[in-house]
């Protein structure tokens, strides 16, 4: 695939703003420091930011196995997701495809930027339909978003219908792995170089619990994470951001330990919600969250607000009728939701 013809012609032409640290990026010496206009008066935030998070890209490179020059960062997913909408789709020509129900900020920024957005409903069991996508594709579709483990619905997709979008769709394949670490599914970080149209995006909001300092992860080829980096914002990631970020990445035994602990947490809850009465399917989930379908979202999403927990009501999202998504919470969290469950069920 020639990434290049995907890309639009005024970011082809794009000249990137050149930041003073840009210019100047040694700091590894002790040098006075008079290029950027700066106050001099030392306070920790003073100076300008590392414009490429380099201390952070090193230690993520390290984790996940991806080089330095494959990985940018955004402030949270977000940027990230804009980033590549304004680098490959042109305004009033371009497409995107979503797979509906998802991640309500696809169509967001598809607006944003006059972008198009045609929707191919998952399956019923939540899975892509690789036929009907590809049909609704022409040569004008930029961007295929694949959000595995999925949100709102909490599965992973199948392997291989994926495989095949990447193989047989001829725009970029988005692959949102927000919730990847609660899954016993591979990361498609392990396949990257095998596809020249893979985007995989992380975050740290979920599994890192910094959804606070909103910092979002892009793994990408060489080409691709170069021409987002000429779009980016020269500081879209501030210091005290990347400092967070780092003393968290280099913390992974307390990481992994959260992590072991919210999935615990989960298959319990899962177990527990069989018993509810009202509770008429539970969804298979590999994220931090369950999907249920109940007798009447409205009316059960109201009681429990009465009685002090706020959950997601997503009846209103495709294929979700009369569904509530329920965030995995802490031990004490979990038991005053159950508890509140069988005291709604009369």
């Amino acid at each position: 695939m020639n990434i290049q013809k995907l890309v639009r012609e005024n970011i082809k032409n794009l000249k990137p703003y050149s930041s003073a640290r840009d210019e100047f990026k040694d700091l590894s010496t002790a040098m006075i420091f008079l290029d950027a206009n700066e106050n001099p008066f030392e306070n920790g935030v003073n100076r300008y930011p590392d414009p490429q998070q380099t201390s952070l890209k090193n230690e993520l490179s390290k984790l996940k196995g991806i080089p330095t020059n494959q990985i940018l960062l955004g402030n949270g997913s977000d940027e990230v997701l804009d980033l590549i909408f304004r680098a490959f789709c042109e305004p009033k020509q371009d497409n995107i495809i979503t797979l509906p129900p998802t991640y309500g900020m696809y169509k967001v920024l598809s607006n944003i930027n006059n972008i198009e957005e045609r929707e191919v409903l998952l399956t019923d069991r939540f899975q892509p339909n690789v036929d009907e996508i590809l049909k609704v594709a022409d040569v004008n579709s930029k961007l295929l978003f694949l959000c595995s483990p999925n949100n709102p619905t909490g599965n992973s997709f199948n392997n291989e219908a994926v495989e095949k979008l990447l193989k047989s769709f001829n725009g970029l394949v988005v692959i949102d792995e927000a919730y990847i670490d609660f899954s016993e599914q591979k990361s498609w970080l392990d396949r990257l170089d095998e596809f020249p149209n893979l985007i995989i995006t992380q975050t740290l909001s979920k599994a890192y619990g910094m959804a606070g300092i909103r910092l979002g992860i892009c793994y990408a080829s060489v080409e691709i994470t170069a021409i987002l980096n000429k779009i980016k914002p020269p500081y879209n990631v501030n210091e005290l951001t990347q400092q967070k970020a780092l003393k968290r990445i280099l913390n992974r035994n307390k990481v992994k330990n959260e992590i072991g602990r919210i999935i615990e947490q989960r298959d319990k809850l899962v177990e527990k919600l069989k018993t509810i009465s009202f509770i008429e399917e539970i969804y298979p989930t590999d994220a931090n969250f369950v999907l249920v379908k109940v007798d009447d979202a409205d009316k059960r999403y109201n009681q429990l607000i009465i009685n002090g927990i706020v959950i997601r009501n997503r009846t209103t999202q495709a294929l979700c009728e009369n569904t509530l998504r329920l965030t995995v919470g802490t031990k004490s969290e979990i038991k005053k939701l159950l508890k509140a469950l069988k005291d709604i069920e009369l």
